[in-house]
């Protein structure tokens, strides 16, 4: 029989619409989110190396710095430091003098395709106005079937997206605070399970089925099962400490907040300011950065993601754990009987 069916008008009623309001309050947070993310994205402090000393690098990027701040220069003790800069991520381009008298700008559109190509398109008229033939190559380019580089993107939300609703389904089926440690830890090896094949599912997908990457199934595999564990644990854990409410705040976090917020569909220096920093924190973020050096780039850059996704992971056992521990007391404490001294007490 329909439990609801079974409730009085009266309680039905302020349940019934105070679910109502929190689904349309997370439905008009996430149309502010992505419209006001990435309606008019608006490229800012692009970071772009530079090894100090070369005084015609410089000079470009300082006239380019006079009248927009869309690139920022990043200085380098010496070449080897700018090229390291560039294959761990911390600078999309690096701007370097050739022997011939001209400039060469090593890019790495697998980055963000769209941040090189502002930098190719900015750098490349200051150094036709300054009369200096500009050489561009791409040292890391993204994979042929993936033009625009929104695959790590896409891939990262479909791991969050079957870590958070795996967590839901439990908690729906069994509670979403388990009643014993023992059945958390059956939830935990469940989602570990759960998280290792959909990881080996999704590396599958994007490589030999599509051959969007042909390399690197292995290590996609295993960055989609921490990722979807990640997901997972910290779903259950919100949700194990403020039951259906935590269900809403998980979407917010994860979906709502997370996605624009993760640079996957333009770079974070295109993103509002409140935005901009939000990927190197956040589970899709650091998800879609992680692919993004697992498939591309050298591993040096996997550094920030894997640990902070790691801290994650751990945050969410914990927390489904003490939420279990603190659940399960008061449990216990409700169905144990008062005793005379109790009731003395209470008289």
């Amino acid at each position: 029989m329909d439990e609801e069916a079974d409730l009085p008008l009266r309680d039905w009623l302020p349940r019934t619409a105070a679910l109502l309001v929190g689904t349309l309050a997370l439905a008009a947070a996430f149309i502010a989110a992505y419209v006001g993310a990435l309606h008019q994205p608006t490229p800012r402090d692009v970071p772009v190396g530079v090894v100090f000393g070369d005084q015609r690098a410089e000079a470009v990027l300082a006239a380019v710095r006079g009248r927009t701040d869309a690139i920022e220069a990043v200085e380098y003790d010496d070449a080897a430091a700018a090229d390291d800069g560039l294959l761990t991520r911390d600078v999309y381009g690096v701007l370097t003098s050739t022997p011939q008298g001209g400039l060469r700008l090593a890019a790495a559109s697998a980055s963000a395709p769209a941040a090189t190509e502002l930098i190719e398109q900015v750098l490349g008229q200051a150094a036709r106005e300054a009369n200096l033939p500009l050489e561009v190559t791409d040292e890391v380019p993204v994979a042929a079937g993936d033009p625009r580089g929104l695959v790590p993107f896409y891939l990262a939300v479909g791991y969050v997206l079957g870590g958070y609703l795996a967590s839901t389904a439990l908690g729906l089926k069994t509670g979403t605070a388990p009643r014993s440690l023992a059945r958390a830890g059956l939830r935990i090896a469940a989602l570990a399970a759960y998280a290792v094949v959909l990881g080996v599912v999704g590396a599958l997908i994007v490589g030999p089925v599509l051959d969007v990457y042909d390399h690197d199934v292995p290590a996609v595999a295993a960055v989609g099962a921490l990722v979807v564990f990640a997901a997972g644990m910290v779903a259950a854990a919100v949700q194990g400490w403020l039951g259906l409410l935590g269900t809403g705040l998980v979407i917010l976090l994860l979906v709502v907040l997370g996605n624009p917020g993760s640079g996957g569909v333009y770079a974070p220096e295109f993103l509002p300011g409140w935005l901009r920093g939000m990927h190197r924190w956040n589970v899709p973020g650091l998800a879609t950065d992680l692919i993004k050096s697992a498939v591309y780039f050298d591993r040096r850059s996997v550094r920030w993601p894997l640990g902070a996704l790691a801290l994650w992971t751990v945050l969410g056992v914990v927390g489904l754990l003490t939420a279990t521990l603190f659940r399960s007391r008061r449990a216990a404490a409700r169905r144990t009987p008062p005793t005379r001294e109790d009731a003395r007490r209470a008289g």
